[in-house]
């Protein structure tokens, strides 16, 4: 056992050796496997599909809302990215801002700008600078490429890093789930976490400087992840969760604002 596991410590290094990225502002190198075009397409036909399936807010404040704030935070990414000679990084976006009736808590970014609100999410982002921290973080998932690195280490794990295109092909219900389990439809309990926390904080610390950029005050971060902790219900212990524990998330929000601060102008 000890042998597999550094057999396939090697294998790990190799490919970030030769298939890996960068991520902005960070620096974090990361597996690469999925090329940029193919995930966005398979992101698109997926959302597609979401949002056929589910039922569009008809709440006219609230949407114009999120459609604002979206609109604001991509303004502030694609400026970011400009002004690092990175807006190669952002070719295939095509950013899309719905707000969807659901009673459930969440939020996501898609590949490629599709970014999904839930209503019932809103009782905790309490204004627009609340739902500016929800949606900076995640749209960081997506600039960050966490979706695609996720789906690099399913595809290593579930089919032995077989091609997306022949992934696609040849097995195409398996593929199917592991790009769903990389967007956190299902959990995983074994070697996926440790990433998984990782881009959690990773996302907080881009979400904080992007909602900064597009001047939301990132100090309400502190008081909505605050809100989050004291909604209820029995935690997981953070070891055994996808994302950091609140008092963990809290401390590194406060570690972060500092640089997040830099950005923002009133």
């Amino acid at each position: 056992m000890k042998k597999l596991t550094i057999y396939l410590s090697l294998i790990l290094l190799s490919l970030l050796t030769y298939y890996c990225s960068t991520v902005p502002i960070t620096g974090r190198s990361q597996l690469s496997l999925v090329p940029a075009s193919q995930i966005n397409a398979l992101s698109f036909q997926q959302y597609g599909e979401f949002i056929k399936n589910n039922k569009l807010s008809e709440d006219k404040e609230s949407v114009a809302m999120v459609k604002r704030v979206g609109a604001n935070i991509q303004k502030a990414v694609e400026t970011y990215f400009a002004q690092n000679n990175l807006s190669d990084q952002l070719k295939g976006y095509e950013w899309e801002f719905n707000l969807i009736e659901s009673e459930e808590v969440n939020a996501w970014c898609m590949p490629g700008g599709k970014v999904v609100v839930y209503t019932g999410i809103l009782p905790l982002t309490k204004d627009e600078t609340g739902l500016a921290v929800v949606m900076g973080h995640e749209i960081a998932h997506a600039i960050a490429q966490h979706g695609a690195e996720r789906m690099s280490y399913g595809l290593l794990q579930e089919l032995g890093g077989m091609a997306l295109s022949v992934a696609l092909q040849n097995e195409p219900e398996a593929t199917k789930n592991i790009f769903l389990t990389a967007y956190g439809v299902g959990t995983t309990v074994g070697v996926m976490l440790p990433f998984s926390r990782s881009h959690e904080s990773e996302a907080d610390r881009l979400g904080l400087i992007f909602m900064a950029m597009a001047g939301y005050n990132p100090e309400a971060a502190i008081d909505f992840w605050t809100r989050m902790s004291q909604k209820g219900g029995q935690a997981l212990p953070e070891w055994l969760s996808t994302h950091p524990s609140d008092e963990t998330r809290i401390a590194d929000i406060k570690k972060h604002l500092p640089e997040a601060l830099r950005y923002y102008k009133k």
